[in-house]
């Protein structure tokens, strides 16, 4: 069926009208002043009529009155109330957010985030967005840090909560993928798993951050910490060598992506000894075959390997020098004179975060 012309001329006309109305409810703010409580404007209605409209309304002037005169407790409770009863309303929103705020005040950063993540969560277009979620990546990173939550009974101070700190972390990267908090927050998830000693998690944490936030001005710091933390799962020449092998491709991408940074020369230090360690443990696997097994054919390929791996270094000297032994060994020729061994290297350490 049919409009006749002159209704599709009446709802065209009234599409803008509509389309205004929209638009004012979005950007409607709810105001408070104590003479005259909350008003609404912008133009929105609040979503409650009647009675409800005003008992919705009475209970956010409560709550906002007990906040002025210091009983947050009370007005968490009533906000929090009116949240629940009515969550369609434009009081739910501002309810949630006035309620975080007091929490965050008292020092109750777990339910300040997690109020301050239901407004995101019910109420995606809030003009507060931004806000919101800098203030999450403030609480995350308090936590963090070590700050404690609410005192104890009124005297002994809440326990650190950094498992907390690293879950909120992930839920910013959530509610803000595209935002600069999102490098940001997976940088803070490495130093977390860091402190807490879950190096392979900081190192899952530093790889989603150069793959996802590659152009982050962040990304340096990544590679950097990528390599050095592959270089402190290290345990020496005699092991496996993949930490060393990962380290040592980190360092290299660091340098070679980024030339200008001022961290170069931490880069080229650490570069240094990983190729070192790396060219020792073949040489390691060489001297094993040839002084031990007198497998010649073994030993060659592992001090050449080692020449390979760090050709300017004292290792690959080193390396020459066994192998002139070996083809000695295999002609049946007298040995060159072996230089005195120096004492082995202790095994480096790297600290870092």
């Amino acid at each position: 069926m049919r409009l006749p012309l002159n209704r599709l001329v009446l709802v065209a006309s009234l599409l803008p009208l509509l389309a205004g109305l929209l638009s004012s409810a979005l950007r409607a703010d709810l105001v408070w002043t104590r003479a005259t409580g909350w008003t609404v404007e912008g133009g929105a209605l609040s979503g409650l009529a009647g009675a409800e409209g005003r008992n919705a309304l009475d209970q956010m002037n409560k709550a906002r009155l007990a906040e002025d005169e210091g009983g947050n407790r009370s007005a968490i409770r009533t906000y929090q109330a009116v949240a629940k009863k009515y969550p369609n309303s434009i009081y739910a929103p501002e309810a949630l957010y006035r309620s975080a705020r007091l929490r965050l005040k008292g020092q109750d950063y777990a339910k300040a985030f997690e109020d301050f993540q239901s407004v995101l969560s019910r109420y995606p277009n809030t003009r507060r967005f931004n806000e919101i979620v800098g203030e999450q990546y403030r609480i995350a990173s308090a936590m963090l840090d070590g700050a404690r939550g609410r005192m104890l009974w009124g005297t002994l101070p809440g326990f650190t909560q950094r498992d907390k700190a690293l879950e909120f972390f992930e839920t910013i990267l959530g509610n803000a993928p595209y935002s600069d908090y999102a490098p940001l927050s997976l940088m803070n998830i490495a130093r977390g798993h860091q402190k807490l000693g879950n190096t392979e998690n900081a190192i899952d944490a530093l790889d989603r951050m150069i793959n996802s936030y590659g152009q982050s001005l962040l990304a340096p710091d990544a590679y950097l910490k990528l390599a050095q933390t592959h270089a402190s799962l290290v345990d020496g020449p005699h092991y496996d060598q993949g930490a060393t092998k990962e380290s040592i491709t980190y360092f290299t991408d660091f340098m070679l992506l980024f030339p200008g940074d001022g961290n170069v020369g931490v880069a080229e230090k650490g570069l240094d000894g990983m190729k070192t360690m790396l060219a020792e443990s073949k040489i390691r696997m060489a001297d094993f075959y040839f002084y031990k097994r007198s497998n010649y054919k073994a030993a060659r390929v592992f001090y050449n390997e080692a020449i390979t791996a760090y050709p300017e270094s004292a290792v690959a000297t080193k390396a020459k020098a066994r192998l002139v032994e070996v083809e000695a060994k295999v002609s049946g020729q007298p040995a060159p004179a072996k230089a005195q061994s120096a004492e082995p290297a202790k095994k480096k350490r790297f600290f870092f975060f």
